[in-house]
């Protein structure tokens, strides 16, 4: 019996190579929360502050009862042609809740987190070329945004937000390691729309500034800095960190070591900066 799960994108869940997602809002919820915790107890109080939050109604139980047989009836669906499994064998009842009976290898969350940790290792080594490939082929893996036709509730935001953010640091890693490779030219419009959509993060600010001044675009490295400058002032009431403050002395001293394409932005520790 093949199982394939994807939420690194548009939820996919196939049984047999036959999809068992839900059209109605609710039941594919909770196959979400199913999905995004294959292998594990959902106990049936989660899956209710899921749906309904801290007010569910009176019919909450014997409603989600519900939605678990028609989950069911599409497992049963797919397994028409496949002896010795059943859908009680796939979807399992527990005292408690109920758990989503499939291989970790099937969800594409797992496979990406065994793939881009081989990245982050060989990065961690100093092995940036090695990383870079690696991370790349991981990142394919994603669709859009987690879940991303999915109605989420406070549980399923949870995941899909902490998904984003590992999606973003193996995003800086990548960049780290096509600078290295001396990729600064091909960066730019991938990095001016990163910087656009995440005004907050620094790493992809100090990543901008590294492939404009590389590309002999010192002013304007120094504009992108102090952009991120104005902007965490006027709605954070805070300044950049030392880290990317020194790294704008660098480029106005016009140090050599920023040339330098072992200067790693993820790797990089700098001294504090005074004031």
């Amino acid at each position: 019996m093949l199982a394939e799960i994807r939420i690194l994108g548009p939820l996919e869940v196939s049984i047999a190579g036959r999809s068992v997602v839900p059209t109605a809002s609710k039941p594919r919820q909770v196959l979400a929360m199913l999905a995004i915790n294959a292998g594990s107890v959902v106990t049936n109080a989660a899956l209710m502050e899921e749906i309904w939050g801290n007010r569910p109604p009176r019919s909450a139980a014997a409603t989600l009862q519900t939605y678990m047989l028609q989950l069911r009836r599409k497992l049963r669906d797919a397994l028409a042609d496949e002896s010795g499994t059943s859908s009680k064998d796939i979807l399992v009842t527990k005292q408690t809740g109920y758990l989503l009976n499939v291989p970790p290898d099937a969800i594409d969350a797992v496979r990406y987190d065994k793939l881009a940790a081989t990245g982050r290792n060989a990065a961690a080594a100093g092995d940036y070329p090695t990383a870079g490939k690696i991370i790349t082929k991981a990142l394919g893996m994603w669709r859009g945004p987690a879940l991303v036709d999915i109605t989420a509730g406070s549980q399923l935001e949870i995941e899909a937000m902490r998904l984003e953010e590992i999606r973003l640091a193996d995003v800086t890693l990548r960049i780290d390691a096509d600078l290295y490779l001396g990729k600064h030219h091909q960066l730019l419009g991938e990095l001016a729309a990163l910087c656009a959509r995440h005004p907050f993060m620094e790493n992809f600010c100090a990543q901008h500034m590294l492939a404009l001044y590389r590309s002999d675009q010192q002013g304007r490295a120094l504009e992108v800095y102090h952009s991120m400058r104005v902007t965490m002032s006027e709605q954070l009431g805070v300044d950049p960190s030392p880290r990317l403050r020194q790294l704008y002395q660098l480029m106005l001293n016009s140090d050599p070591a920023v040339d330098d394409t072992k200067f790693v932005i993820n790797a990089w520790s700098p001294p504090t900066l005074a004031g």
